[in-house]
């Protein structure tokens, strides 16, 4: 018992303290599991011989995140995304797959392994690529959708590359004997016994009760799960959800198991089967910590057991083929985005994102030499080479990065509409917030004058009998074709905080006596606000939010006059208290860093306890 409490507290305590660094370095939490394990095994030498023991339990995290990632694809979307899918994602992984192939039989290596590698190194980085692009705000770009549609094939395809792996091992194929039975190998040796629902069956049999256990699991998905989530409910004990998903996973493993199936087959296949169901998100919470533990504790075994030994030998060499490995599939990746119509930033987003190997590369790699498929010797060299491709990966991105700055977005541009109209109220930025201020002003019988930079949201306007014009709200020579100079009112409702900061201040210089009307993000740009020039500022969220305080205060007990007075009072303490702190901030100093606004703050915040206490003892006066 005192060993297993060692262990487990060297493990966690490996991962919280270098998993949040990794993470803050921008490196990603697998590198940051790589790292915890290969300082607690090569460099310590904390963990040992059970690290092999562990890691077989550790490859559940592997069954449990393909279920995850079959909740996420629903039918429907995988059916919508089929072209990128099958074409783009499909193209990059078969041809990186021959080209690594060929390599691998050009170094001697036999077909079966050469395959078995190039199905390990065509996979890249779903964790730390689509985390980068999340942080670098890419997902939404061309070349950020192409890289996340093949992220997506690359972990759909995991799910046949474990079902077929197993079959390159050549002491291990599978053959009909002479009774007709299917056996693998030289059969069973006798040391072994292990459950099974087909040793020993005829061909035929294997493949009805093969075909018997999907569809059960099919059919236990549409019709079973329903009823045994509201049996579940009814209970109204939390815990036995986590224990209904987590009995859900175990038990459709270990039904594949005993068919001769890969339980993370079974388990990517429930997930898609259970994707539409109402208790989807259930699962996901529950799971999810599971998921996280038992992949980290994988990815820690995988650094623990790395052969550090290998890699001072020639490192050299390692680091050359880990580049070798990159430059090959940029190339692939390249050639692939050129024959999908990918351009500039997008096309080069495409290839360095994609260009190094993953972690299912460890995952598939612990299971070739599970299976026999890959030598001990080869796979600890495949292990660094993967390990330093993805170690390389932000340096990729910072040459992305650099390349970017110098190319032209290939993005369609549309020419500006020109503005033949002018109107005493000029609106730009027609998003959901100017679109309720353009339709209440025209349906009181005013013009306006519409600019927005979308030409879709132009279009659509268009449609329902809006007219707009297409063009940069911002430039001089639209404002002045809108009519800026005859302009009454000018509302600036662009999302973007800096071009509203930018239009406020260029009209105000324009025009001295226009009314300007501006959307703000949050106080700060209030406060920017109110310097660049504009009269009224409109946050975001903050009327909104004072009606739902109201509805609050109404089913807390106050009348609906009473939570009305409430509401009043602080919106006009809060329309005074801004602009009076708005003569205390300091452009570029933090709030919390200026002693005088803050002293203000609290004052103004006193003022305002008072007030609806003042307030409170009046209406109870009143109905006294």
């Amino acid at each position: 018992m005192e060993n297993f409490l060692y262990q487990a507290t060297i493990y966690l305590a490996a991962a919280v303290i270098a998993v949040p660094l990794s993470a803050r370095l921008g490196l990603g939490s697998v590198l940051g599991y790589l790292a915890a394990g290969i300082v607690i095994g090569p460099v310590l030498g904390l963990v040992g011989a059970e690290t092999e023991e562990l890691q077989h339990v550790a490859e559940f995290g592997v069954v449990m995140m393909l279920f995850l990632i079959g909740l996420e694809l629903e039918p429907k979307a995988l059916w919508d995304m089929r072209d990128r899918l099958i074409g783009l994602g499909g193209l990059q992984v078969g041809v990186s797959t021959v080209a690594v192939m060929g390599v691998a039989m050009l170094a001697g290596q036999p077909w079966t392994i050469a395959l078995a590698v190039g199905l390990t190194l065509s996979l890249s980085s779903t964790a730390i690529v689509l985390q980068t692009l999340s942080e670098k705000g890419l997902m939404q770009t061309n070349g950020g959708r192409a890289t996340f549609s093949v992220l997506l094939t690359q972990d759909i395809a995991v799910i046949p590359i474990l079902a077929f792996l197993p079959l390159l091992a050549m002491d291990a194929m599978p053959h009909l004997s002479s009774d007709g039975s299917i056996t693998l190998g030289g059969g069973d040796d006798g040391h072994h016994e292990t459950l099974s629902l087909v040793a020993g069956l005829p061909g035929w049999a294997v493949t009805l009760v093969t075909i018997g256990a999907v569809a059960s699991v099919v059919l236990a998905g549409i019709y079973l799960t329903r009823p045994v989530f509201r049996y579940i409910h009814a209970t109204r004990l939390r815990e036995m959800y986590t224990a209904l998903a987590l009995v859900i996973v175990v038990g459709i493993s270990f039904l594949m198991s005993l068919v001769g199936l890969s339980p993370a087959l079974g388990s990517f296949l429930a997930g898609v089967v259970l994707a539409n169901s109402e208790f989807r998100h259930e699962m996901e919470s529950d799971l999810e910590p599971f998921k996280g533990l038992f992949l980290g504790l994988f990815f820690i075994t995988v650094g623990a057991g790395i052969n550090f030994n290998l890699f001072f030998r020639d490192p050299l060499d390692l680091i050359g083929l880990a580049l070798l490995v990159i430059l090959a599939k940029g190339i692939i990746l390249y050639v692939v985005g050129r024959a999908f119509k990918l351009r500039g930033r997008d096309r080069w987003l495409f290839t360095l994102g994609l260009a190094q190997a993953g972690e299912f590369g460890f995952v598939l790699l612990a299971f070739s030499a599970q299976h026999n498929v890959i030598p001990p010797g080869l796979q600890q060299k495949l292990l660094m080479i993967i390990a330093l491709t993805m170690l390389i990966t932000p340096l990729l991105f910072i040459i992305y990065d650099l390349l970017s700055k110098n190319m032209r977005d290939h993005t369609p541009k549309h020419e500006p509409d020109e503005i033949d109209e002018e109107g005493p109220i000029i609106i730009a930025g027609i998003g959901r917030f100017g679109q309720i201020v353009n339709r209440l002003v025209q349906a009181s019988g005013f013009k306006t004058v519409v600019l927005d930079t979308d030409m879709e949201t132009i279009q659509l306007m268009r449609r329902f009998g809006y007219k707009g014009f297409l063009g940069d709200p911002t430039r001089p020579e639209l404002l002045k074709a809108a009519g800026l100079a005859k302009a009454k009112v000018l509302v600036a409702a662009m999302d973007d905080p800096a071009e509203v900061t930018k239009l406020v201040a260029y009209a105000r210089r324009q025009q001295p006596d226009l009314h300007i009307v501006a959307r703000a993000y949050d106080r700060t740009h209030v406060y920017e606000l109110y310097q660049a020039g504009a009269d009224d500022i409109v946050r975001e969220m903050f009327d909104a939010s004072l009606r739902a305080g109201r509805y609050v205060l109404e089913n807390v007990g106050l009348s609906e006059f009473e939570a009305a007075g409430a509401e009043q009072t602080f919106y006009h303490h809060d329309r005074g208290s801004l602009r009076e702190l708005a003569a205390h901030w300091k452009p570029g100093v933090p709030a919390s860093e200026n002693p005088d606004y803050i002293a203000r703050s609290e004052e103004l915040q006193r003022d305002l306890e008072t007030a609806l206490l003042e307030l409170a003892e009046e209406h109870a006066k009143k109905s006294a």
